[in-house]
């Protein structure tokens, strides 16, 4: 039986009939009907009437996503015969200026339907939660950005996620989905491997700070993401067994919040990396999307993070410095100024430091240990990304290698997420490491 016909775990979800192993308790998502099919065509109007009823529906889409699949689904939302009206946003961003000008042109609508495309469905996914609307997304590549309640948006030039509303229906066509140029479908798979590095990230900082983690999430992509690398070789093939895999780890990772709350599950420095380069890349910026830059940040991170778990000692940590001045000359005064606010959320004085070392120096091998067994090989996730067609370093990516080693020392100031970034700069071994990066 095929990944794609063995749905019962996202259809038990949706149900919130799913019971936890970590807890025995039952959980599910917020979205009301996910659907992973090798084709959609002739279902299109029943699964939009399920989910938003009779309501006025505005389809959403650029002129790419239209010819993929937002021609046909208006055909077929007009031919049921429901009121349909259609907007292209050629060139969309997600910014407070052109989401406004997409809330006034689509006004008279219910409903929005994002075709594909993260910035369409992250504009929608805002808009309709600015206003009070609903909103559904048919995919058109694999990526995560569909399930996810969050929007990654550009505020006065700072990359953040907002939290708004997930989607009431999100629907993956295989059939469109196997036609996407292959480098969206690259960029989707080094989008969602970055479990490895967030989790990492994310499990370190609960094991020194005793924060909230969850294994939830971690769970669920256990399902398929073994057999999702396994099977990377066949994605670029148009694949619909490894396409499949590639699509549920995706809603899964994009839905996680629903256990959490936050955006740690999938985001923790190797994302802050990706936002340095948006947010400072400026005339530099070499046109990349977010997975393909969080792609080559995650194998940035992963091998700090291999490196550091074999350190037989603990990092000796040192008060941490925030060098305000060198950021105020990249970046501006009042960028410079938020970013220490960020970092001094997180950071150690000279007690804090004495503290954090007397417990790096007691637990360091459960630390390890804890940290090792959900911290895949660096040459295994490298391995698997190249057979994908990631791009691998800031080379691939276009971007300057010396540019790219600031993005990576500046990353971890721009959240107070605490991570590898940190525990390195604050013992002195970042800088060398950078040294190595390209």
């Amino acid at each position: 039986m095929t990944a794609h016909s063995r749905l019962g775990v996202i259809e038990d979800l949706v149900a919130h009939r799913w019971v936890d192993p970590n807890d025995g308790q039952q959980k599910g998502i917020k979205i009301d009907r996910i659907e992973i099919a090798d084709t959609l065509e002739g279902r299109e109007a029943e699964l939009v009437r399920a989910c938003h009823g009779d309501k006025h529906i505005c389809v959403v889409h650029d002129s790419f996503t239209r010819e993929a699949l937002g021609g046909r689904l208006l055909d077929a939302l007009r031919r049921d015969g429901l009121t349909v009206s259609e907007y292209v946003w050629n060139k969309p961003k997600v910014e407070l200026g052109a989401i406004r000008k997409l809330s006034e042109a689509t006004a008279d609508a219910e409903v929005l339907i994002a075709v594909g495309s993260g910035s369409v469905s992250d504009g929608c996914k805002y808009a309709t939660f600015e206003d009070g609307r609903e909103y559904s997304v048919f995919a058109t590549s694999p990526m995560n950005a569909y399930t996810t309640p969050t929007a990654s948006l550009s505020v006065d030039g700072f990359k953040k996620s907002i939290t708004c509303h997930f989607a009431k229906g999100v629907f993956f066509d295989l059939g469109v989905i196997a036609k996407c140029p292959p480098r969206l479908v690259s960029a989707a798979f080094a989008d969602v491997v970055c479990r490895t590095t967030a989790q990492s990230d994310w499990l370190l900082m609960h094991l020194l700070y005793d924060t909230p983690y969850s294994e939830t999430a971690y769970t669920l992509l256990a399902y398929d993401e073994d057999d999702m690398i396994a099977l990377a070789p066949k994605l670029l093939e148009g694949d619909f067994e490894a396409l499949a895999r590639l699509v549920r780890v995706s809603a899964i990772m994009g839905s996680s919040t629903s256990f959490t709350g936050t955006t740690h599950v999938g985001s923790m420095a190797e994302h802050m990396i990706s936002h340095c380069i948006d947010m400072f890349a400026g005339s530099q910026h070499p046109g990349t999307s977010h997975g393909e830059q969080v792609g080559v940040a995650s194998l940035t991170m992963s091998r700090l993070q291999n490196e550091t778990i074999a350190l037989d000692a603990p990092p000796e940590l040192k008060p941490t410095v925030i060098p305000v001045e060198q950021l105020a000359k990249r970046y501006g005064e009042a960028m410079a100024r938020t970013m220490a606010e960020e970092t001094e959320k997180k950071a150690f004085d000279e007690e804090g430091a004495a503290r954090m070392n007397d417990k790096l120096r007691r637990e360091w091998p459960q630390i390890k240990s804890r940290l090792a067994a959900v911290t895949r090989p660096f040459d295994e996730l490298h391995n698997a990304m190249a057979a994908a067609g990631c791009q691998l370093t800031a080379a691939d990516l276009g971007l300057p290698a010396e540019l790219y080693r600031q993005y990576v020392g500046d990353a971890r100031f721009i959240r107070d997420r605490f991570s590898m970034l940190d525990l390195a700069d604050d013992s002195g071994r970042l800088e060398p490491f950078l040294a190595t990066v390209n």
